[in-house]
C-alpha cells in the first residue's frame, strides 16, 4: 500500500491515534503534514518520522478556530505543494449528563470533534479537486453508531461526522475523491487511560477478541483507505472495535 508521492494532512496528530496514523501514514511513503495544539509535541514527531526515513512537517493547529485552520491549510500546500489525503481526528470529551451538561461543553465538543472537520475538509477539497484525487478519513467512534450515557455531545459529534462522510462521498466521487469514516471501539489512549480498571475489565467483557484496540490498529485502516487498494470504497464506516460492534 505504497503512498510514495502523496502528501497527508492529520489534525489531532500529537498523541494517540493522530500520531499513530501520521506514523503510518509516513511508513507508507506519505510526506506527512502534522497538526496540532502541542509545537513541542508535533517537533519531536517530526524528528521520530525524520529518524526513520520518512519527511513530515508540523503546523500547530487549534481545530475549534476557523481563522487558524485556513491560515494552516493555506501554510501547509504553499509548503508541500498540495494535500491528497486529509484525516480529520482531532477531538475532545467533555463529558456529563445531558440534563447537567453546559451549553459551553456541548459547544466546545461539537465545533472541535465535527464542524472542523467539515472546515478543514472545505480548505483540502481544493487540492484534491485540481489533481482529481484524493482520500478525506475522518475518525468518528463506535459511540457514534450506539450512543453513549453521559456523553450526549460526543456521541452526536461522532455520529454527525457519519453523515458529513456519506454526504461528501456522494458530492466528490465524480472528481476520484473518496471520503470514508473510521469507527473506533475501545482504544488505549490518553483519552481512555484515565477511566478506572474496574471500567476497562467490564468493556473487555464486550469485546469478542477479548482486548482493548490500539492506535495502531485504527492507523492500519486509516493507511487502508488512503491507499489506492481502497480506491473503490466511498461512504462507508469501518468499524475498527474487535467486534463491540457487528452489523
Amino acid at each position: 500500500m505504497t503512498l510514495a508521492g502523496r502528501v497527508a494532512l492529520v489534525t489531532g496528530a500529537s498523541q494517540g491515534i493522530g500520531r499513530a496514523c501520521a506514523l503510518k501514514l509516513a511508513q507508507s511513503g506519505a510526506t506527512v503534514a502534522l497538526a496540532a495544539r502541542s509545537q513541542e509535541k508535533l517537533q519531536h514527531l517530526v524528528a521520530e518520522i525524520a529518524a526513520a526515513g520518512g519527511t513530515a512537517a508540523a503546523f500547530p493547529l487549534d481545530v475549534s478556530d476557523e481563522e487558524q485552520i485556513k491560515a494552516t491549510f493555506k501554510a501547509a500546500i504553499t509548503q508541500l505543494g498540495k494535500i491528497d489525503i486529509l484525516v480529520n481526528n482531532a477531538g475532545i470529551t467533555r463529558d456529563q449528563l445531558v440534563m447537567r451538561m453546559k451549553r459551553a461543553d456541548w459547544d466546545a465538543v461539537l465545533n472541535t470533534n465535527l464542524t472542523s472537520a467539515y472546515l478543514c475538509t472545505q480548505q483540502a477539497i481544493g487540492s484534491m479537486l485540481k489533481q482529481r484525487w484524493g482520500r478525506i478519513i475522518n475518525i468518528t467512534s463506535i459511540f457514534g453508531q450506539t450512543g453513549q450515557a453521559g456523553q450526549a455531545n460526543y456521541a452526536a459529534s461522532k455520529a454527525g461526522l457519519i453523515g458529513l462522510t456519506m454526504a461528501i462521498a456522494r458530492e466528490v466521487s465524480s472528481r476520484n475523491i473518496t471520503c470514508n469514516a473510521v469507527a473506533p471501539g475501545f482504544i488505549e489512549t490518553a483519552m481512555t487511560s484515565g477511566l478506572g480498571d474496574e471500567f476497562k475489565q467490564n468493556a473487555v467483557k464486550m469485546i469478542p477478541l477479548r482486548r482493548v484496540g490500539t492506535p495502531e490498529d485504527v492507523a492500519s485502516a486509516v493507511a487502508f483507505l488512503a491507499s489506492e487498494d481502497a480506491s473503490y470504497i466511498t461512504g462507508h464506516v469501518l468499524n475498527v472495535n474487535g467486534g463491540m460492534l457487528m452489523g
